[in-house]
């Protein structure tokens, strides 16, 4: 089996790369006979460079929420710097397995998501880090769409953390004016950090806060998940163009 070598950005806060071994243990502990390494873009070691040496054969799959940026120009740019070319697999959202781990967070904060009525007369934010990329943004909104009708929430708005608005207090105000008479606020972001600890800074109108999604188990079957797509789509190069 290839390796899966999980690519995250990195950050300055040690919160993330510490969240980020947490959740590569528990893609271990529910894959235990797949090598699992990890390299980051920026501020945290190892760098990809470091770590593609390495390994003989291996699928990267970015720890990314969406396609933007970081996904279609810095992680293709680092591997081919470091002369690789490993098959990279796609982001992890949408997924319906977000959608769980964005519930488990919510109910580990308090709130009776298996309660139809409770989540009828709840609102909830779905506050993301924020993006320049018009497609980024369309798919977090397709995020909130989805959630929003599969689990019967009385709205779900989002709030975005950097680059343009909504914010949060805007989002509650939003969701409020809709008729919400509970509201919660649900991190879309992957590991602690400067943006999650603005969102929690302007959440103090909610009744809800939730974590970030860090090492969930929802999260890491996505990470084998999507690694197990390209795995297969890597296989079947060979044979269609034989």
């Amino acid at each position: 089996m290839p390796a899966l070598l999980l690519i995250a950005h990195g950050s300055r806060d040690p919160r993330h790369a510490a969240t980020v071994a947490a959740l590569v243990e528990e893609v271990r502990a529910q894959r235990p006979g797949v090598e699992v390494a990890t390299a980051y873009l920026d501020h945290c070691a190892p760098r990809i460079p470091q770590v593609v040496g390495r390994l003989a054969d291996a699928v990267a799959v970015p720890l990314l929420l969406n396609r933007a940026f970081h996904a279609k120009h810095d992680i293709p740019a680092a591997l081919r710097a470091a002369g690789s070319r490993l098959p990279v697999a796609d982001v992890l959202g949408p997924s319906p397995l977000l959608l769980a781990a964005l519930d488990r967070r919510l109910a580990e904060a308090g709130l009776d998501v298996s309660s139809p009525a409770v989540r009828a007369r709840t609102g909830v934010v779905l506050a993301a880090a924020g993006s320049s990329d018009p497609a980024a943004g369309a798919a977090t909104r397709a995020v909130a769409a989805e959630w929003r009708r599969t689990r019967g929430w009385a709205a779900v708005e989002v709030a975005h953390a950097s680059a343009a608005g909504p914010r949060v207090p805007d989002a509650l105000a939003a969701l409020r004016a809709a008729g919400a008479t509970r509201t919660a606020v649900a991190p879309y972001l992957l590991a602690p950090g400067l943006l999650p600890d603005r969102i929690a800074a302007s959440s103090g109108g909610a009744d809800v806060l939730a974590d970030v999604l860090g090492p969930a188990p929802e999260l890491a079957a996505l990470l084998l998940e999507r690694y197990d797509e390209a795995r297969r789509e890597a296989s079947a190069v060979p044979a269609l163009t034989a």
